[in-house]
């Protein structure tokens, strides 16, 4: 992720890009990990769990969740929303590309909404593989999505959205080609008002994402020792075709 803020303050992106997310989407993703994982499960750990939204739902179903993020302003807000719903998860500030200090093994590894196309080359990728391998016990599964090729170069072509109807969540979105093949570059703004000033400022990121063919995904996981790899669309309720949108990943651990 490339930072271009336009004023110092990330904390507030972080919270106006938290409420970006339908909350049904996480009822989703949190039905999907549900749905695939083994009876026994226990630990899980949501990798890039950002805000933790994900993590207190299933927290909340009675599974010991960590989340590990590299943003201490998302996992500030991870803490608060678990504080509000009176959960217990764990917090890990990290780079998920090498974690390799932290010694606590886990039944499942769940990263989702986009986490690992945020990844900027196959070789983090690779190294994020590795790091959950690593921290999965013996037949431990990893959950996860992207995005996929035909998102990024079709539906995300010239992609634009405003928002204007609230004054108090301004926002703009516009999506771009990123440098790299199957790459998107999104341009995000949100504008608050500032009675300093009476007048608006820009908060503004631009996020790069990357995401490659299905096969290369298959081979990547191959690579740092799974199995029985399965790949699904619409929250594992649905086929793949060329038009799919959304590559869900059941994976597991040799």
């Amino acid at each position: 992720m490339k930072n271009e803020n336009l004023q110092n303050n990330y904390s507030t992106f972080a919270a106006k890009y938290d409420q970006l997310f339908d909350s049904e989407m996480y009822q989703s993703w949190a039905d999907f990990v549900k749905q695939n994982v083994d009876k026994k499960t226990k630990t899980i750990l949501d990798l890039g769990g950002g805000s933790g939204r994900l993590a207190v739902l299933l927290a909340k179903s009675g599974y010991q969740l960590d989340v590990l993020d590299i943003s201490q302003e998302m996992l500030s807000l991870a803490q608060q929303h678990a504080n509000h719903d009176n959960v217990n998860i764990n917090l890990l500030q990290a780079d998920m590309r090498d974690w390799s200090d932290w010694q606590k093994m886990y039944d499942v590894i769940i990263s989702f909404a986009d986490s690992f196309n945020y990844l900027s080359t196959l070789k983090d990728f690779q190294e994020t593989l590795d790091q959950v391998a690593n921290h999965l016990n013996s037949g431990g599964q990893l959950l996860f999505d992207v995005i996929t090729p035909y998102q990024v170069n079709v539906l995300y072509q010239e992609y634009y959205y405003n928002n204007d109807e609230d004054e108090d969540n301004i926002f703009m979105w516009t999506s771009y080609p990123g440098e790299n093949p199957d790459s998107v570059d999104h341009d995000l703004k949100f504008f608050e008002y500032d009675t300093t000033i009476d007048g608006f400022k820009i908060i503004r990121e631009i996020h790069h994402e990357q995401t490659y063919a299905l096969s290369v995904y298959k081979q990547s996981l191959i690579n740092a020792g799974f199995k029985n790899i399965e790949v699904s669309s619409d929250f594992g309720n649905g086929s793949i075709t060329d038009k799919t949108t959304r590559w869900f990943f059941k994976a597991v651990k040799s």
